[in-house]
């Protein structure tokens, strides 16, 4: 196999990883919907959609470590002679199965779309009333109370946000595309990416730090479809 074979795979993968977040997100969306039906965190419903987010997180961090390892061997191979290239495959296999038995369950629960999940319906439980139709307007109207104080614009585009990202450190928003593209520039350049927010002390925003808010995505998306009605 030549090496532009192997790097047109791994962008094969790359696109997957991005399938399996938008995925996740969908999952999300539909235990938000069961939790705001006031189903309750225990029920099978939400229970199940959980279980699935972790097997996505566990595919997820799979492709991510098959592709670090394929991105190291390959770099290594490129610098040693021709036939060290028969061996590619093999200590591919290798060092994949290696890594991966050393990898913890547990460690999923720190999976960014994880904590994104559980933080969505944990607020979504806040939300919910007890069962009448008198209590879901009330929630109807604390929603979009929140959404007149919300600023749904993002800090670095200043324009809406459309897949907003919570930072974990200092609270503060962005735009998912925005902040990972500051991150990377800054990272180019050997800096570290402090936050856009005008008088944020964080000075180091980094990408672990970050998670999906999809209670803000609905927010966004709940105005917007107010605003077309209009």
């Amino acid at each position: 196999m030549s090496l532009s074979a192997v790097h047109a795979t791994l962008s094969g993968l790359k696109s997957c990883q991005t399938d399996i977040g938008t995925g996740m997100d969908i999952v999300t969306d539909v235990a938000m919907d069961l939790a705001e039906a006031q189903e309750g965190e225990d029920s099978s419903g939400i229970k199940g959609m959980e279980a699935m987010i972790l097997e996505c997180a566990k595919l997820d961090r799979e492709i991510n470590c098959f592709v670090e390892i394929v991105e190291q061997v390959t770099s290594e191979v490129g610098q040693q002679p021709p036939e060290a290239m028969f061996r590619l495959t093999s200590r591919v296999k290798e060092q994949f199965a290696e890594k991966i038995a050393r990898l913890s369950d547990a460690e999923l629960q720190n999976h960014q779309k994880v904590v994104a999940f559980k933080d969505s319906i944990s607020n979504s439980l806040c939300q919910a009333k007890p069962d009448s139709a008198e209590n879901m307007e009330e929630v109807d109207e604390d929603i979009a109370v929140t959404q007149s104080q919300v600023n749904f614009s993002c800090p670095l585009t200043q324009v809406e946000m459309v897949n907003p990202m919570k930072n974990k450190k200092c609270n503060h928003h962005y735009d998912e595309a925005a902040i990972l593209s500051l991150i990377k520039a800054r990272h180019n350049q050997k800096k570290k990416c402090r936050c856009p927010v005008v008088g944020c002390v964080n000075t180091d925003v980094k990408q672990a730090d970050l998670i999906p808010d999809q209670m803000l995505r609905r927010m966004i998306q709940n105005q917007k479809r107010q605003s077309n009605r209009t």
